[in-house]
């Protein structure tokens, strides 16, 4: 009788296990939105706010050229007269006056260089944070894909266990099994349910930050679409190329090289306001102390004997130094990224080549040869429930190995500015 019971459990957890997994790849979710990394990508950069408010950015800092380009506006004044005394009719007395700024030393052309400068950062800026951003989507892309996997394994030794309890306890109250027996199954089942809540915790945290990125409804639950078919290995490109894509691609270091730029230019701009810019007048007045319907012409502009802007131009001389700093420590920034992430890369895809392609099927198959032999009680229910904690625990370290291998090529794609291991 015992033989037959065993049997037929057996038979319950094969199928349980079956349902499992298509338990939970038809999750009850009020929307499921099946996407590749792709089709993720153009979502997110039609639809992610934060790119849209850094193309303002952009935007504003074209307005900004705009406004360097204009001139000055001339200034008009006006006068009538009101009283005068001893003279019968002091309304008679009317002058008025135009004057127009000029700029000097080039100010308004390197104005507008700076403008235009302004206008390379901000979409430096831009794709610097596309960068980052689309490097973020990427990983919770593929970290809620790998983590999916784990939960399968999950949920079906859970569905297989919850099942496996309740006949064991009507065993048990039957005489037929010991209650150690029940207890360890119980005890692997809350362990195994701690675990799965913890790993389905982790996957809503990744999907919402995802989610947001491409702009999704909160209720739709995100299914990845892979395939990791032809990927490029990390050995086959050289460091050296690289590290050449990292200076011509990374757009933060882009950005501190134009700061130098910047700095320089208002150096100029600066030692350029120490010269006094110059102000052409015409001025009209019909009763003049000189004579009637009396005109003039003149000019005016300070005299630079105190302030020849030397706070400006000091402080000019101590940006450029300032950024060159900068640049240098950015350019080492950047070096110490792309190396280490090199060599990350190429230990976790040497560690993954070292696996046999065929492992997690033939522990597959060992499973099945276990499922038997308990059948047969060669080995008892502590044995059997190792063997099954060995092959879920096998399972999860495989996923979280390809996954780390995936976030790696990501991160090297990251610190290069270029996507040399795109996966899809």
């Amino acid at each position: 009788m015992l033989l037959k019971f065993i049997r037929a459990l057996l038979l319950v957890q094969i199928g349980c296990i079956a349902a499992g997994a298509t338990a939970f790849a038809q999750a009850p979710v009020s929307d499921t939105l099946k996407l590749t990394v792709k089709q993720a990508e153009d979502q997110f950069i039609k639809n992610n706010l934060s790119l849209i408010i850094q193309r303002y950015n952009i935007d504003n800092a074209s307005a900004q050229v705009i406004t360097a380009r204009l001139f000055q506006n001339p200034d008009f004044n006006f006068n009538n007269g009101i009283h005068a005394t001893g003279v019968p009719n002091a309304f008679s007395e009317q002058s008025f006056g135009v004057s127009q700024l000029f700029f000097t030393a080039g100010k308004r052309n390197k104005n507008i260089q700076l403008a235009k400068i302004g206008v390379e950062q901000a979409k430096y800026q831009f794709f610097d944070l596309l960068r980052t951003l689309k490097f973020t989507l990427r990983n919770d892309f593929y970290t809620i894909y790998f983590q999916q996997q784990s939960a399968k394994i999950y949920n079906e030794e859970i569905t297989s266990l919850s099942k496996t309890l309740v006949i064991f306890k009507e065993q048990y109250t039957k005489g037929n099994i010991a209650q150690k027996e029940v207890l360890r199954i119980q005890s692997q089942l809350y362990s195994l349910q701690s675990e799965y809540n913890n790993l389905l915790a982790g996957i809503d945290t990744t999907q919402s930050e995802l989610k947001l990125l491409i702009k999704a409804s909160p209720d739709t639950y995100v299914l990845p679409q892979v395939n990791f078919d032809n990927q490029q290995q990390v050995a086959q490109v050289p460091y050296q190329q690289l590290l050449d894509s990292a200076y011509a691609n990374r757009y933060d270091l882009k950005y501190t090289k134009s700061a130098v730029d910047y700095n320089n230019l208002n150096l100029k701009l600066q030692k350029a306001t120490a010269v006094p810019d110059i102000s052409l007048a015409f001025n009209y007045d019909k009763l003049g102390s000189y004579g009637n319907n009396f005109m003039s012409a003149g000019l005016a502009f300070s005299l630079p004997f105190f302030n020849r802007n030397q706070g400006g131009i000091r402080q000019a001389h101590i940006a450029i130094d300032q950024s060159k700093v900068q640049l240098q420590s950015q350019q080492n920034q950047v070096e110490s990224d792309v190396a280490t992430n090199y060599k990350g890369a190429l230990r976790l895809e040497k560690l993954y080549n070292s696996f046999d392609p065929q492992f997690k099927d033939d522990f597959t198959h060992l499973i099945q040869e276990v499922i038997k032999n308990y059948d047969k009680r060669n080995i008892s229910m502590l044995e059997f429930l190792d063997f099954y904690d060995s092959y879920k625990t096998n399972t999860l370290q495989l996923n979280n190995l390809q996954l780390n291998r995936v976030i790696s090529l990501e991160q090297l794609n990251y610190a290069t500015g270029t996507p040399f291991f795109n996966q899809q």
